[in-house]
């Protein structure tokens, strides 16, 4: 992404809000990309139903709309395109 001049964020943090009271628990998003796309990476076997929840945990808290996840780990690269 520096190389294409993308701008971007890593490792985001993000607040958790529950019925008006900040948890003392944060979600991290791997990368944060135009500041409105959550872009998580992984390496794994398959993508599970518990990835796309994780994604989807992070537009929440975020406010953001879209999310991608990626899947370096198969035999070839796999993605998700999330939207809340």
């Amino acid at each position: 992404m520096n190389l294409k001049s993308i701008p971007f964020e890593r490792e985001k943090i993000y607040e958790i809000e529950y019925k008006d009271i900040i948890l003392p628990r944060k979600y991290v998003a791997d990368f944060v990309v135009y500041n409105e796309i959550i872009f998580e990476v992984k390496a794994i076997s398959q993508l599970t139903n518990s990835d796309i929840r994780q994604t989807l945990n992070y537009l929440a808290s975020s406010k953001n709309k879209l999310g991608l996840l990626s899947n370096f780990g198969e035999d070839s690269l796999k993605y998700k395109r999330i939207i809340l």
